[in-house]
C-alpha cells in the first residue's frame, strides 16, 4: 500500500485536516471524505472500550486500535499516546511497536500519570525534565527517518499559562520533537494565537498542531493564518456515533420496529461497499 508520509506532506508546506478515528470503519470513512490523516483518539478509543478517557486501557489496547485503522486505511496515522505509557523502557517499546506497525507519528504529551482527558479538570503536568526526557527517548528509539513524535503541550489545559509553554515548546524542541501540538480548552482560538505568535517571534521553527474542540467555530483557514500546519478533529465521530445509536434506540424502543429510523440509517448496501464485500447487494 502506497502512501504519502505525515513528514513528507508536513515538509511540502501542506496544511492538514485529520479526523479522530477509533477503529478501521471511522478510518476507513475518513478516508473517503477525503480527510488528510487519521488520530488514533484516545478518547474515542476509550469510549468503544466503554471507559473513560483516564489512563484505564493499556499500550496493547490502543496499540492494537491504531493497527486495525493501518490495516484498512493508506491515511498517515497519528496515535494518541497518553503521557507514554510509562517510564523510559516502556517509552522504547512502545515507539518501536508503533513504528513497526506503519503508524506515522505518536504524540506524547506532558502530564502526570494518571492522566485525565483535557477537558475535564485535575490535570496536572509532569515535571518538565521529565517530559523532555521522554521525547528524546522516544527520538532515541525510532529507526526509520519518517517517523515522527509530536509533543502535545498541556500547559494551557493545566494552567501553567503561556509562558510555561514556550519554555518547554523550546526544550521539547531541542529535544528533538517533530512537532508540538498546542491544546487550549477556551471557547475562542486567543490561547492557540498567542502561542503561535511567540513560537514565530522565538525561531522555535516546528510545524503546529491544534485540537479545534472547543473554539470549533474558528475554521481551518482561520487556524492557518495563525501558523498551524495541522487541526486535528479529534472526538466528533464517536460523538456522532454516539447519538445515532441513541437515535435508533429510542426509535426502536418507542415503536417497537426499525421503519421509521431505516431512511436515516446507512443500508446494508453501503455497508458492504465500504468494507469491501464482495456479495450480491441486498434489494431494497
Amino acid at each position: 500500500m502506497t502512501r504519502t508520509t505525515l513528514r513528507d506532506r508536513l515538509r511540502a508546506g501542506d496544511r492538514l485536516r485529520l479526523i479522530g478515528a477509533h477503529d478501521g470503519l471511522s478510518a476507513l470513512l475518513a478516508e473517503r471524505f477525503g480527510f488528510d490523516g487519521t488520530w488514533a483518539s484516545g478518547l474515542g478509543i476509550s469510549a468503544v472500550h466503554g471507559l473513560p478517557d483516564e489512563g484505564l486501557l493499556t499500550m496493547t489496547e490502543f496499540h492494537a486500535a491504531a493497527v486495525h485503522m493501518r490495516q484498512v486505511s493508506s491515511l498517515p496515522i497519528v496515535a494518541d499516546v497518553d503521557s507514554g505509557f510509562g517510564d523510559d523502557p516502556v517509552v522504547r517499546r512502545m515507539v518501536r511497536l508503533y513504528e513497526e506497525a506503519g503508524i506515522d507519528a505518536v504524540c506524547i504529551e506532558d502530564k502526570r500519570f494518571p492522566k485525565r482527558n483535557s477537558f475535564q479538570d485535575g490535570n496536572q503536568l509532569e515535571d518538565r525534565e521529565v517530559a523532555v526526557r521522554r521525547i528524546e527517548t522516544a527520538k532515541r528509539a525510532q529507526r526509520g527517518e519518517d517517523f515522527m513524535v509530536i509533543a502535545r503541550q498541556e500547559s494551557m489545559i493545566a494552567g501553567a499559562g503561556l509562558d510555561d509553554a514556550i519554555a518547554r515548546a523550546h526544550r521539547y524542541r531541542d529535544a528533538g520533537a517533530d512537532a508540538l501540538l498546542i491544546h487550549s480548552r477556551r471557547k475562542d482560538v486567543g490561547e492557540v494565537a498567542a502561542y503561535c505568535a511567540r513560537v514565530r517571534a522565538e525561531g522555535i521553527g516546528l510545524p503546529l498542531v491544534c485540537i479545534p474542540t472547543t473554539y470549533h467555530t474558528t475554521t481551518a483557514e482561520q487556524l492557518w493564518s495563525h501558523g498551524i500546519s495541522a487541526a486535528v478533529y479529534a472526538n466528533q465521530l464517536v460523538r456522532a456515533s454516539t447519538r445515532a445509536m441513541e437515535m435508533v434506540l429510542e426509535s426502536l424502543a418507542a415503536a417497537d420496529s426499525t421503519t421509521d429510523v431505516e431512511a436515516r440509517i446507512a443500508s446494508l448496501r453501503d455497508l458492504f461497499e465500504l468494507v469491501g464485500m464482495n456479495q450480491p447487494a441486498i434489494t431494497h
